[in-house]
């Protein structure tokens, strides 16, 4: 009998961690502010308790529910009510500029020279004298400005103009073509034979994967 109750628990624990997730919404770890990650914590352990709750399962679901309406609630205020973000997500931090280490933001931000050092390689900067300002956003990321003559040559500064770039779809999936991704590029799957015959592919169960633009080119990996 326990065990029946155990598998309840989990699943209902499953059940409604996913419910929850899908109402906050979808954000990448890189993009969660300080609150969103604590809550995320808080729920995942308030929900791994509730996977082994046989007595009182409700408790702990009504706390995740709690959470997670407490959250949806912060997300409503600051989409609402611009001004509230500064108090709960909080403002981004100037760390460096023209040359100039602000320590006193630093120490606002809690961050030492060699958490900053880090953040600079991780962003590609391994010398400071190519870096024009550096901001600590509120999600935890250093965003850097780069010096005008450190920074990469686009075709603009060339006077190039290229061609608009389209992107990829898949049109063989291991081995498995994908006849809807095809109509939607006006293709067919005797053009798709017809590019296999011509790369020296007999079926496209050779093919790994098959990308093709907008332009019908075709990109095969086997």
């Amino acid at each position: 009998m326990e065990i029946l109750k155990l598998v309840l628990t989990s699943v209902l624990s499953a059940v409604a961690l996913f419910i929850i997730a899908k109402i906050i919404g979808h954000k990448q770890m890189s993009q969660l502010d300080f609150f969103d990650y604590i809550t995320g914590i808080t729920i995942g352990s308030i929900a791994a308790e509730l996977a082994t709750e046989l007595e009182k399962p409700w408790k702990p679901l009504v706390a995740m529910v709690i959470y997670g309406t407490i959250t949806i609630v912060l997300t409503f205020l600051t989409n609402r009510f611009p001004r509230t973000r500064k108090f709960i997500n909080g403002t981004p931090t100037i760390i460096m500029n023209n040359g100039k280490i602000y320590r006193q933001n630093m120490k606002k931000a809690k961050m030492d020279l060699s958490e900053f050092m880090v953040m600079c390689r991780q962003e590609g900067y391994f010398n400071l004298n190519d870096i024009q300002t550096a901001i600590f956003e509120y999600n935890g990321r250093l965003t850097v400005l780069p010096k005008a003559t450190k920074r990469p040559v686009n075709p603009t500064d060339m006077n190039i103009v290229p061609l608009p770039e389209s992107i990829n779809t898949e049109v063989i999936m291991d081995g498995r073509i994908l006849d809807e991704n095809l109509r939607r590029l006006g293709l067919d799957a005797n053009w798709l034979k017809k590019e296999l015959e011509c790369n020296g592919y007999k079926t496209a169960k050779e093919i790994f994967l098959g990308l093709c633009d907008d332009n019908k080119q075709l990109t095969l990996f086997v």
